[in-house]
């Protein structure tokens, strides 16, 4: 009985006490400074000389832009990751692309679950905020939701074992193809763990200069790494659903179903609007046979979503295609997932709205149910700090580097969907515009509902109601 107080009390005990106190109090902010903890830990690990291959210690733009990168699951880099990075770079690259691909919320829930011992309702809460944002705006919720309050214990171990699951199933289905073109056995296992992991935590770096080049055409190859990125991309939640009830889709929650149904129309109508538009387009999909023209177009598709991999140079697109491109990225993948941007619900919800307005209906319903006007309140605050965020990055860019719109426009909406993809524009910004691009992944990333959430300090209660008046819209 006298041994509980002692270990309260020692330096363990107390550093304990005050991260719980910390991670009730603000779980936001407290989420955000775990996130920023860990760019600064892994910009100060690539800025190590054993880190990079010349054995020199890299400029600290590039340690600090990369770490963001990493953090963040991006996959934008002002290097040349293949070659500049060592083998002990690469293998800290490796290890926080997988801390980011969980999540800063799930991994500071975790952290306090390492901490305090269990998983007490404080990290519950706050493991919850990932799974689902409007718990964090508005606390516990009534209506049903992907995931449960009493079952963010499970949905923790679920997101640790389908992440490995996932990863090295990918990489098993990877390496034959890898050994039959030639790599060494051992290069071809770290090579294929390497791209399953990419592609999973929608990434999109590459382990060689080659990247993708003696792939590009490989329909097995290509396949894996979309369906690798599909299941980073739909997010935990939906995982740990469809892991318990895949046979029984009435069972699913309305967040797995408007996840699902808008992320596969995104990559179809994606697909079809790549093919129209690079029709007439040598540079990129009209120089190709058949199969590949319809492939190519769809594969890209996939890839926006926050895949990052390319098997075409970006600069070559159109500028409609680069217009569609950016909007793909935006939107982005699912909530609680690897991938970035505004998420699909967030899209379903405006479209939704739209169409209960457009029919004179009262309120929102999707697959009978009914959605609350609150949710529509999140997903209009979640694009306009996304579109705020994009616009501002986007001007500051324009005047640093003097490049083209649709370029900026694009690699500004790649950093902030933290999707990858580059016309090339990254690599050749000066200082300053990395400095401003990798502030837009790391907003991007944390998320626009949980900095908003951290900007209030507190909800403020209103304890009366004013006049109501209708402005004109519209």
């Amino acid at each position: 009985m006298r041994t509980r107080p002692v270990l309260r009390n020692s330096p363990l005990g107390r550093f304990r006490d005050y991260f719980e106190r910390i991670a009730a109090a603000t779980p936001a902010r407290f989420a955000i400074l775990i996130f920023a903890a860990l760019v600064l830990l892994f910009t100060l690990l690539l800025s190590l000389p054993i880190a990079t291959t010349s054995r020199e210690v890299p400029p600290f733009s590039d340690a600090l832009f990369t770490a963001i990168s990493v953090i963040c699951v991006t996959g934008l880099s002002t290097v040349d990751m293949a070659t500049f990075w060592s083998p002990f770079g690469h293998v800290i690259i490796l290890l926080g692309v997988e801390i980011g691909g969980i999540g800063v919320l799930t991994l500071a829930s975790i952290l306090g679950l390492v901490i305090s011992r269990k998983l007490g309702l404080r990290q519950r809460l706050l493991a919850a905020g990932d799974s689902n944002p409007l718990r964090m705006h508005k606390g516990s919720m009534a209506e049903s939701q992907a995931v449960r309050l009493g079952e963010i214990g499970q949905l923790l171990f679920t997101v640790a074992i389908s992440a490995l699951v996932i990863e090295f199933a990918v990489a098993a289905l990877l390496f034959p193809r890898m050994l039959i073109e030639g790599v060494p056995p051992l290069d071809a296992a770290w090579q294929s763990f390497y791209f399953s992991a990419m592609a999973f935590t929608n990434t999109g770096f590459l382990p060689t200069s080659e990247g993708l080049t003696p792939y590009a055409s490989d329909y097995w190859f290509l396949s894996i790494l979309m369906i690798g990125v599909f299941l980073g991309a739909v997010g935990f939640p939906v995982i740990y659903v469809l892991m318990r009830n895949i046979k029984r889709p009435k069972k699913w929650s309305l967040h797995v179903k408007l996840t699902l149904t808008t992320t596969l129309l995104l990559f179809v109508l994606g697909g079809l609007a790549f093919f129209v538009l690079e029709l007439g387009n040598t540079r990129t999909f009209a120089g190709l046979d058949g199969g590949q023209r319809i492939f190519q177009p769809f594969f890209l598709s996939m890839m926006t979503r926050s895949g990052g991999f390319s098997t075409i140079d970006a600069g070559e697109l159109h500028g409609s295609s680069l217009l569609v491109a950016d909007m793909l990225m935006f939107i982005g993948g699912g909530s609680a997932s690897t991938a970035g941007g505004i998420k699909v619900t967030t899209l379903a919800i405006l479209f939704l709205a739209a169409f209960a307005e457009a029919r004179g209906s009262e309120g929102m319903e999707a697959f009978d149910r009914r959605i609350p006007s609150d949710v529509l309140r999140l997903s209009v605050s979640v694009v306009l700090w996304g579109a705020t965020t994009v616009a501002t990055s986007s001007i500051l860019l324009l005047q640093i580097s003097g490049a083209s719109l649709d370029y900026v426009l694009f690699e500004v909406i790649s950093a902030f969907a933290t999707s990858g993809l580059s016309t090339g524009l990254t690599a050749e910004l000066p200082e300053s515009g990395v400095y401003v691009l990798a502030a837009t992944m790391f907003l991007g990333r944390v998320g626009t509902v949980t900095l908003a959430a951290a900007l209030a300090a507190s909800q403020r209660r209103q304890l009366f109601r004013r006049a109501e008046e209708r402005p004109i819209v519209g």
